[in-house]
């Protein structure tokens, strides 16, 4: 079945300690309005509770936000545990929030798909996500 006939599945997720999350609150009523089915993490997630949600939950999407400056450590564990879990492939993984430039390279070739930071539009975001998200015939 294709994406245009089922409901895109999508966790957001708020990971590590970061305790802002008004931006995920925002992206999740963005795909709800959508007509996505939104799961929300809550605040304080450690990587592996987000993969459990994920693996537990089947998602089609994990969009993390996260504005602590720990990306680089929590990004890739998320990584790991999806593919522990033969998850990542079929698992559109995006990140939202404060991501220095500089970073944005290395979480694009660990496998993230999409980086939105202060400012992307919602529109954007969510056709990102229906562009992306993985086919699971």
């Amino acid at each position: 079945m294709s994406t245009d006939q089922r409901t895109i599945r999508c966790l957001v997720a708020k990971v590590g300690l970061d305790g802002h999350d008004r931006g995920a609150h925002v992206i999740a009523r963005a795909f709800r309005d959508a007509g996505f089915e939104v799961i929300y993490s809550g605040l304080h997630k450690a990587p592996d509770e987000i993969v459990q949600a994920a693996v537990q939950e089947d998602v089609d999407v994990i969009g993390v936000s996260i504005l602590s400056g720990a990306h680089n450590t929590l990004v890739p564990k998320i990584v790991n545990g999806l593919k522990e879990y033969d998850a990542f492939d079929d698992t559109l993984l995006i990140v939202g929030g404060i991501i220095p430039e500089e970073d944005r390279p290395g979480l694009k070739e660990m496998g993230v798909a999409g980086i939105f930071g202060p400012g992307a539009s919602m529109e954007e975001t969510v056709e990102f996500v229906r562009e992306n998200v993985p086919d699971r015939e």
